[in-house]
């Protein structure tokens, strides 16, 4: 198959061309050829990296641990493996826990009265004491709009937000890629 420019590679693999302008100058993905204007190509062989690159970054392995196996052309060892699955099943472990606290304040929300309504503060300082970041919140808020936007916008407003700031955050959990079913490739 002849040759791509980073362009068509980009879109190809689904990535931005500033990742691949990246993968470029910390040495990951080199394209084969220059063009005589200077424009990156890439063939196959390139191509095939680029694969070999997105799966192991799937398996939330790092750059630098990806160039190692690709510049000695090995596969990872099955201790590296295995510590990346150890990793992953820490975070279910406390994802869960943060998912069961949740739960737990949103049943307690759910069973208060109007008078006794918990404050957006102290809402949110129930989240990060559980561990939870900006990022999580926000796609805390995106999975709340997309499984009961009703629900979310009932909740928003039982906080004591204003009408203006109940809009502003539906709003962005709509935008965000996760309420469209699609994530942002991890960095």
């Amino acid at each position: 198959m002849p040759s791509v420019t980073i362009g068509r590679l980009a879109r190809e693999s689904g990535l931005s061309r500033s990742a691949l302008l990246y993968y470029d100058r910390i040495g990951l993905l080199q394209p084969s050829v220059r063009s005589p204007a200077g424009y990156r190509q890439y063939d196959e062989e390139d191509r095939e990296r680029l694969r070999a690159i997105l799966a192991y970054r799937e398996a939330g392995l790092s750059l630098d641990e990806i160039r190692q196996f690709l510049d000695a052309e090995q596969q990872p060892s099955l201790a590296v493996l295995e510590k990346r699955l150890r990793h992953v099943n820490e975070r279910i472990v406390g994802l869960r826990r943060q998912q069961h606290a949740i739960a737990g304040m949103m049943r307690l929300v759910a069973d208060v009265s109007p008078r006794t309504v918990i404050s957006h503060g102290d809402w949110e300082n129930m989240l990060r004491a559980a561990g939870m970041d900006d990022e999580r919140i926000a796609a805390w808020h995106e999975e709340f709009e997309r499984h009961s936007a009703e629900a979310h916008g009932y909740f928003l407003v039982s906080l004591g937000l204003p009408e203006d700031e109940v809009r502003d955050i539906r709003e962005r959990a709509r935008r965000s890629p996760a309420a469209d079913g699609e994530r942002p490739p991890p960095s």
